[in-house]
């Protein structure tokens, strides 16, 4: 089967078996920064954005996503141009192993595109699905609270 999908802003035909998880295809075309955590959808390791919304890629089938826009952690900044999150985790350590790093910098994309100001509880609202045992979560809301500074 055939998936068009836009990821990163740029169009993509891939081959697909009915069954596939978008975390699946998604690492197979070398989007390696969508993590698998725990397959069932408590981690958020493999959080990508859907349409502009955190979604877990391990509870979608790829089938679902014909013709839609997905983000990974690659389409918004890289080791030589690195996203503003990107800089504002990593400077407050909130970084430490990195397996959940990706999902919580997508989720707080997507929430800084929606609301560039938000609360203190919205910012906590939008990473309640991102399970991070190394840092915890106060580095990552200074990391956020941080952008708002600017």
């Amino acid at each position: 089967m055939k998936l068009e999908v836009t990821i990163n802003n740029q169009k993509h035909t891939l081959d697909i078996h009915p069954g596939d998880r978008l975390l699946d295809v998604l690492r197979r075309d070398g989007f390696t920064g969508v993590k698998e955590g725990c397959g069932d959808g408590n981690c958020g390791a493999c959080v990508v954005l859907l349409n502009g919304n955190p979604v877990n890629s391990c509870l979608i089938l790829a089938a679902r996503v014909q013709h839609q826009q997905i983000t990974t952690i690659e389409g918004i900044g890289n080791p030589q141009k690195p996203h503003p999150i990107q800089i504002a985790f990593a400077d407050k350590g909130a970084v430490q192993c990195g397996f959940s790093t990706p999902g919580s910098i997508l989720s707080t994309f997507s929430l800084l595109q929606k609301n560039p100001k938000p609360t203190d509880q919205e910012i906590r609202r939008a990473l309640d699905g991102n399970l991070c045992r190394c840092t915890g979560y106060v580095k990552k809301i200074e990391a956020i609270k941080s952008l708002l500074n600017d």
